[in-house]
């Protein structure tokens, strides 16, 4: 089941329908979405998920619409109701300062048209909406509750991790945002991993190709028989760089009779690197 389906059915299975007037704003919530269309003398909703279908039946039985019908399409529901018993519900207020009309509107758009995709991957969350002339007063609502989105052709969205979660809490999603949130730690947990083994492989490929150029320059000398009139310094930190090829410059420096810092290790081999250049 994807993530999304599992917030409607979660959503779906809320007990909150007693109170009549937060039914009503849920119900305009769905009949702000993108997926109501008016058909004749019908308004139809339509979508894939049935728990979505059951929820909005209770809402229309809530708010005292009795004569609607029902059906199924291959993996499409409808429900479709006569327009005149709709257009007596009204419209939603936007000006509205009910906090909790304000989450049931939100509830019904999300059920009504909204998504997210699978957090493992990434982030992200929108709402379509039938009518454009909405969409900013929308945005201004989830603004006064903290929570920012943006617009697109289709209507709000987010890819805000944070976002993403106030916005699921809001609307009563609670166990969705507790497993958004343990997905958003594990995800960032991997990347912080990943992170460090980049930095470390970056860092010893440094090493390695600088190790390769200090051992090519050592057995050149060799070669050409200038490395035994090196100094005995040169030579000693030579020889444990043949020795020991793969290890960094402080681990070096400590193996040396008399042990030295990082930089003395590396002003050492670049001078046996010029010596063998010159």
């Amino acid at each position: 089941m994807s993530f999304s389906k599992e917030v409607k059915e979660e959503i779906s299975k809320l007990s909150n329908l007693a109170n009549k007037q937060e039914v009503k704003m849920e119900f305009l919530g769905y009949m702000a979405s993108s997926n109501i269309s008016e058909e004749n003398h019908y308004i139809r909703f339509s979508t894939e998920n049935e728990y979505n279908i059951d929820r909005f039946a209770k809402l229309i039985r809530n708010i005292g619409i009795e004569n609607f019908n029902i059906d199924v399409n291959g993996k499409a529901f409808f429900i479709d109701i006569i327009k005149k018993k709709v257009d007596v519900i009204g419209r939603f207020d936007y000006e509205t300062n009910n906090v909790e009309y304000i989450k049931a509107f939100l509830r019904g758009l999300f059920m009504g048209t909204g998504s997210i995709n699978n957090p493992e991957k990434k982030y992200h969350l929108e709402c379509g909406i039938n009518e454009k002339e909405n969409v900013e007063k929308i945005i201004e609502l989830l603004k006064n509750s903290s929570i920012n989105f943006k617009t697109n052709k289709k209507g709000i969205y987010t890819k805000e991790g944070d976002e993403i979660s106030k916005f699921l809490a809001f609307i009563g999603a609670n166990k969705s945002v507790l497993k958004f949130e343990e997905i958003r730690v594990q995800r960032h947990m991997n990347n912080k991993v990943n992170r460090l083994v980049n930095c470390k492989s970056a860092n010893l490929n440094k090493v390695l190709n600088a190790s390769i150029e200090q051992i090519n320059a050592i057995k050149k000398l060799k070669e050409t028989g200038k490395f035994e009139k090196l100094d005995y310094n040169l030579k000693e930190i030579a020889e444990l760089r043949l020795e020991f090829p793969d290890i960094s410059l402080v681990e070096l420096g400590q193996k040396l009779s008399i042990p030295i810092g990082k930089s003395g290790v590396n002003y050492r081999l670049n001078k046996i690197i010029k010596i063998s250049k010159d």
